[in-house]
């Protein structure tokens, strides 16, 4: 029986939990993941805990956050004017808006904290900081 090895393409089923038991994402209903193993497409952390797996093998891995989304960094928090954002857009903690940096680049970020007179953005991805755990089986390596 072959085992996954870098460069192999492969398909997973996962749950992705929160260190509390929290589902944050599954494969549940869908159809499997599928990514090249070293390829940099999935966080390194799950990345690695692929090869030697056989189609079939199922195991439970915890990565810690320095492997999934890493740590949260303030320089990722931004302070913008009220009305910077548009009238139609009706401001709420948590919603998800897109930033466009001076390069072009789309950026997803939320609102953090409403004021008078401001709005903070967080850039951080939502499970920056969090360490994870997924349970994955191997369904088949391309």
């Amino acid at each position: 029986m072959s085992e996954a090895k870098s460069g192999d393409t492969v398909r997973i089923h996962y749950t992705g939990t929160l260190t509390d038991g929290t589902t944050f994402d599954s494969s549940t209903g869908r159809d499997p993941l599928e990514f090249t193993v070293g390829g940099g497409q999935i966080i390194p952390g799950l990345d690695k805990a692929i090869p030697g797996m056989s189609v079939g093998d199922q195991k439970k891995v915890e990565i810690p956050c320095a492997e999934a989304y890493g740590d949260r960094d303030p320089q990722a928090m931004q302070n913008v004017p009220r009305d910077a954002i548009p009238e139609n857009i009706t401001l709420e903690k948590g919603l998800q808006l897109q930033m466009q940096t001076p390069q072009g680049q789309v950026v997803p970020v939320t609102v953090a904290e409403i004021s008078d007179g401001e709005v903070t953005l967080d850039a951080n991805h939502q499970l920056a900081g969090q360490d994870l755990v997924f349970d994955i089986e191997l369904v088949e390596i391309a």
